[in-house]
């Protein structure tokens, strides 16, 4: 008897619709997909704004459960093989990279960047030009720096991982974390800010 579960993802293929989707959302065509890489809906390009050539690049056997990969027009993910990502927000307005065998639970949230100026008056003024009657064009700028996540890492639900940060193989992020700096391989961190729990091999 088939896994009832698996009869929820179908294959990921750029530009095609997935069959019976609640969603009746076009899947992207800028995007490089591995083989056996599945999704259960294209509700998780909605926010999906890459005019790059290759805006995700996919590898093999991943499987997206209604994630959020969310992108500016400029900017790139990348996730590598077998990793499962489940109800996780990737927000990239400049790079994102994910390695192979990473698992990332609901409710976690990578981006890299702040997506708004933290000066008060820079930030009225963005306020104003994202609202509905405002103009995009004049955004003020704001800093971004990409996220690495390498391989075999695990996160945990409802984690926060902040821009310019690298986290090392191996480790894992409890649930909760606020991760604002690199972390080294094999590490397990937890709170807000993050602070290292164990090193392997420490």
């Amino acid at each position: 008897m088939p896994d009832k579960a698996n009869q929820l993802f179908q294959k990921l293929e750029p530009g095609k619709p997935l069959e019976g989707d609640w969603c009746n959302f076009p899947i992207p065509p800028n995007m490089e997909v591995g083989e056996n890489t599945v999704i259960d809906s294209s509700s998780c390009f909605k926010k999906f704004f890459s005019k790059l050539p290759i805006g995700l690049k996919l590898g093999t056997n991943i499987t997206l459960q209604s994630p959020a990969l969310a992108t500016e027009e400029k900017a790139y993910i990348e996730i590598g093989d077998f990793s499962f990502i489940s109800g996780a927000a990737i927000i990239a307005s400049n790079k994102i990279t994910i390695g192979k065998y990473v698992f990332i639970a609901g409710g976690v949230t990578i981006v890299d960047s702040d997506f708004h100026p933290l000066d008060a008056a820079a930030r009225i003024t963005d306020t104003i030009a994202i609202s509905t009657v405002g103009n995009k064009s004049l955004r003020p700028q704001f800093d971004a720096a990409p996220v690495i996540i390498e391989d075999e890492v695990w996160i945990g639900f409802n984690a926060t991982i902040l821009k310019g940060v690298t986290i090392g193989k191996g480790s894992v992020i409890q649930p909760g974390a606020v991760v604002l700096k690199n972390v080294p391989a094999g590490a397990i961190v937890s709170g807000n800010p993050a602070q290292i729990e164990m090193l392997e091999h420490a």
